[in-house]
């Protein structure tokens, strides 16, 4: 599905790709602003993660929780939805998360 960027989302930083199985460690209460997602700690790095992307502390698929930095007016491809998140990738060929809410779709 396409969509335009009627938001700009500045996102959080770059984040590795985590593999299946790595370790994680819910560190609070699911967020007040998007429910079922979590902050949590994996491999060191403090980021946050959908509720159907982990089981007993270790991830049950591959994850990188990389947020897309788009300009308003910017032209996506959504690729998954979790919650209320997107997973998408840009024109450039750039792939991460923006909210919904930041987006049209076209």
């Amino acid at each position: 599905m396409k969509a335009k960027v009627i938001t700009a989302h500045l996102g959080e930083g770059t984040f590795p790709d985590f593999p299946q199985g790595t370790k994680v460690t819910i560190t609070g209460d699911e967020c007040s602003d998007f429910r079922h997602w979590y902050p949590c700690e994996i491999d060191g790095y403090q980021t946050y993660i959908p509720k159907h992307f982990f089981a007993e502390e270790v991830l049950t698929r591959d994850y990188n929780p990389t947020e897309l930095i788009q300009a308003e007016g910017d032209i996506i491809t959504v690729e998954e939805i979790a919650y209320a998140w997107l997973k998408a990738t840009n024109e450039k060929g750039q792939t991460g998360w923006i909210p919904a809410q930041s987006v049209v779709s076209l």
